[in-house]
């Protein structure tokens, strides 16, 4: 879908994180979450920019690197997310073993 809800191992169940395609998704997302379900919603930015798919033996190299976190789709696909390219390639290169793949378009 256009927005989706992650997981975060480091930040837990009660700390979702949304993602979306663009802001304007954002703000469609708490209006109707306000309207339909009558409830307060706050979001945080959290300054990712970019997302490649990583294995479960990758996770924790990333959950570890500043600028970079893994989060959880709903259907078990993890996602390494950075704060721009050049972190993650600084990450990749200082761990070549880390196995880092594009994402289909559309799909986040």
């Amino acid at each position: 879908g256009v927005v989706q809800v992650l997981r975060s191992n480091l930040r837990g169940d009660q700390a979702p994180v949304l993602a979306a395609v663009g802001p304007m998704q954002f703000e469609v997302v708490v209006d109707r979450l306000e309207r339909e379900f009558s409830t307060e919603v706050s979001l945080d930015h959290l300054g990712y920019q970019l997302a490649l798919q990583v294995d479960r033996a990758g996770a924790d190299t990333v959950n570890s690197s500043a600028g970079a976190e893994v989060l959880e789709r709903t259907d078990g696909t993890l996602l390494a997310v950075f704060t721009d390219r050049w972190r993650m390639q600084r990450i990749a290169k200082a761990h070549p073993e880390l196995v880092l793949e594009s994402l289909a378009a559309g799909v986040v």
